[in-house]
């Protein structure tokens, strides 16, 4: 049965330019944004759009998995959401059979936006279902706040 754990946060960044990292430069944007865990980001299939697979290949020694492949299942330009599921290594390579993060943006003011994140997941283990959520709940919280970070000190 799928789960979901969602957390929310805030970052102070305008919602256009939030948007435009997130979705469509989020290949250039990861290894930009997070350089020390992720080595390399290549798309393999599609055009940035639903459908669209990346390959995010990870330093060893930084994460438990060397690769993670996603696919874009959802992309919705008028509510900013944008879901992102692992199909391949990573996650599903730590007990977890079905794995899926979605970032849900809103404007909060000029120059802030509040980031809905919710993963929905199927773990093969009871004893680890209810910690992990929380761990990569965390890693997707760690994203957000390198990508501010990294937009708000951009040339």
């Amino acid at each position: 049965m799928t789960k979901e754990f969602s957390e929310k946060t805030e970052v102070s960044v305008g919602l256009e330019a939030l948007w435009q990292a997130m979705s469509k430069d989020l290949g250039v944007t990861v290894a930009k944004v997070i350089p020390n865990i992720v080595k390399d980001v290549k798309l393999v299939e599609g055009d940035g759009g639903v459908g669209t697979i990346f390959l995010f290949t990870f330093f060893s020694g930084v994460t438990p998995v060397s690769y993670q492949k996603e696919k874009i299942t959802e992309l919705d330009e008028i509510s900013h959401e944008i879901g992102l599921q692992v199909v391949e290594g990573g996650y599903l390579e730590q007990g977890f059979s079905y794995y899926k993060t979605t970032f849900q943006l809103s404007a909060t003011g000029e120059d802030k936006t509040l980031v809905n994140v919710k993963i929905f997941f199927n773990h093969e283990s009871e004893t680890e279902e209810n910690a992990q959520p929380v761990k990569t709940a965390e890693s997707a919280l760690h994203f957000l706040r390198c990508l501010e970070t990294y937009l708000l000190n951009e040339d």
